[in-house]
Formats: C-alpha cells, structure tokens, sequence
C-alpha cells in the first residue's frame, strides 16, 4: 500500500499559530546557512514551503518526496525554479558523493527503517558533508504522534542513531515548553488529556479548531518561507544523556 502524507503535512493555506510559523521559519534559517552556497537536497521536502528560501542560498537545490500530490503542489507554485524529484528515504535516486546537506525536516519518524536513509546519506554526501534533521520531541509532556508515523526519537537515541551511521553529531534543542502561567499549565493538561483520550484528530486540518482555542488567531501558512516572516528561536545545544522534556522540537546536524 502507498501512504499518502497529505493529510498530515503543512500545505499552503492551513492555519498556522504564531509558534508554528516560527517554527517553519527557524527550520529553514538553520538549513539555509548549513547549504549556504553549497549543493543540498531536501528530502520529504513537502509542497517546498522552504524551497524557494533554500534556492536564493544554495548553489543547487533538488527537493524530493514521497507523495505525488504533495510534489505536484511544489511544481505548481515553483516551475522550473527547483529540480523535484520523487522518492523513497530508503533509496535516494543519486549518484554518490552529490551533495553537501542533505535536509530532512518532521519526517524522520514516517521512515521504515531509519538507518537506511542515513546510510544513503552518508552515501550521496561528499567529504564534510552534513545531515541536517528536525522532528518533535518524544519526550516533551504534550507531544502528540502523527498518524502513519513509524517511530519517535528521544535525543540520547537520535543522537546515538546518526553516530551509528559513522556521522559526528551536534545534538539541539528548540522551543523551550512554557509553563509559568496559570493558562500555560491549564492548556498542557488539556492536551494531554486529549492525546491520551485519542481526541486530537489526525489530520492538519482537522487541527485547526483545537489551533484556535489554545492559540488564539492563526494566519494562513505561506506558498513559501520569506525573510523575516516570523520570530528566529534561538537554539540551545545539548548533550542528550538524559531525559530532555523541556523542549518541543530536537535538532541534529550530522557531520562527515
């Protein structure tokens, strides 16, 4: 059977809070000066939200998914602005030694077998070459899975996972969990509740009402990342050995 991610991935025009719009942007900030002037590949790039932010930065840029109608979208809105390819995680479609970055944003936790991709990574990257990923932070108190989802990383074994794959690893962390007022712990115990409850629905828009009452007024997500769009979070490194709750999203870079 092929799994289509539409449902569960961030498309133009869904709904967005003023933290998830930082998020995206803050994703792409990093990776943009990871590829600066270098040759990059985003995998399970999506529709491209970040795509054209990539280009101005990059000197070549290929995205790449496993979902048609998602690359479809990309195509629509970029042209022949960005090479789009499809693929599997598993087996990326390059020659060895092609890039310099290879980005795989939220995506990690859909792949089978996790330590293929990294090893096709490690395969397509050139001396020095650096794999950069970001996913949700298993650990964080409200963290919610996502369906089709194959398996979450604590950061001891994200960090220990990209290691394994011959990579030495710079391990971060982004989007400290708040919970210094009353509303912010009162929030928190709602959706954890529903989580265990199995009352979040499973779809980006099905979403958007919960969006609503916990966040207020949301804005529609661009067809594509801007300068300036949103707040940078700055992100804090961290060793991983023990259990990491305080923050919402991990991030790794891979080095060769």
């Amino acid at each position: 059977m092929t799994e289509d991610y539409t449902t569960v991935t961030e498309v133009p025009g869904i709904s967005a809070s003023r933290e998830q719009l930082s998020m995206l942007y803050t994703r792409y900030q990093m990776a943009a000066a990871l590829s600066d002037g270098k040759d990059a590949l985003e995998v399970a790039c999506g529709c491209g939200l970040g795509l054209g932010y990539l280009a101005k930065r990059t000197k070549r840029l290929v995205g790449g998914d496993y979902t048609e109608a998602l690359l479809r979208k990309a195509r629509c809105h970029y042209g022949d602005r960005v090479p789009l390819v499809r693929l599997d995680g598993h087996v990326l479609p390059f020659r060895d030694q092609s890039f310099d970055v290879v980005i795989l944003y939220e995506a990690i936790y859909y792949l089978a077998q996790p330590h293929k991709f990294l090893a096709e990574c490690r395969r397509v990257l050139r001396d020095g070459g650096v794999v950069l990923i970001c996913t949700v932070n298993r650990q964080w108190a409200d963290f919610n899975p996502s369906s089709f989802s194959m398996k979450y990383f604590a950061a001891r074994e994200l960090r220990e996972l990209i290691r394994q794959e011959g990579f030495d690893v710079e391990l971060y962390g982004g989007f400290a969990v708040s919970m210094q007022s009353a509303r912010d712990r009162i929030v928190s115990l709602i959706k954890r509740a529903a989580v265990t409850l199995r009352l979040i629905p499973g779809t980006m828009k099905g979403k958007q009402l919960l969006k609503r009452l916990f966040f207020g007024k949301l804005t529609p997500l661009p067809s594509e990342v801007t300068e300036g769009m949103a707040e940078i979070y700055p992100l804090v490194p961290i060793d991983g050995n023990s259990i990491v709750a305080c923050y919402k999203v991990l991030y790794t870079v891979g080095r060769l």
